[in-house]
């Protein structure tokens, strides 16, 4: 059975010419053929080039004599210095600053003695600036209605004064 696919008249291509033989070959035969041996020659004339640029013993000009080489010598004499003395450590100085420490106790007056008046002000004769003199004093931390509570000693409202 025949291939129905192949055949002269199945193609939408018009087959390429056939050379006849003894007549001249189609131009990209000839292509095919010329360029990469004119690229071969372009290389080997490049490597040969490159090549011949080195000089052998063959071509040294005939006026070339042996003559004498000078010789130049450099003397460095170095002399050894003794090492420097370390230099001695500054005095240590020491600075006293005398401080005098006034500590201010206030007694806390006894349970029961204080105002009734619901915890809303104060204790009467305790006043104390900041929570460190409350610490020093030993009374931290003061509740609202103990002697010494007071507004600016208590940052967050809550009723308790120097309480971190």
């Amino acid at each position: 059975m025949t291939n129905p696919y192949t055949g002269p008249h199945n193609s939408p291509y018009p087959a390429p010419p056939v050379p006849q033989p003894g007549g001249p070959a189609p131009r990209w035969a000839r292509k095919r053929y010329v360029l990469p041996a004119l690229g071969l020659a372009l290389f080997i004339g490049i490597g040969m080039g490159a090549s011949g640029g080195e000089t052998t013993e063959d071509a040294k000009p005939a006026s070339a004599e042996p003559r004498p080489t000078v010789t130049v010598t450099a003397t460095t004499t170095a002399t050894a210095t003794p090492p420097a003395k370390e230099p001695e450590p500054a005095p240590t100085v020491t600075a006293t600053k005398t401080v005098k420490v006034t500590t201010t106790v206030t007694a806390r007056p006894a349970a029961g003695g204080g105002s009734d008046d619901g915890g809303s002000g104060g204790g009467g004769d305790v006043y104390y600036g900041n929570c460190s003199e409350v610490r020093a004093a030993g009374a931290a931390p003061i509740h609202r209605g103990e002697p010494g509570y007071a507004s600016h000693l208590d940052r967050d409202n809550d009723g308790v004064a120097c309480d971190t």
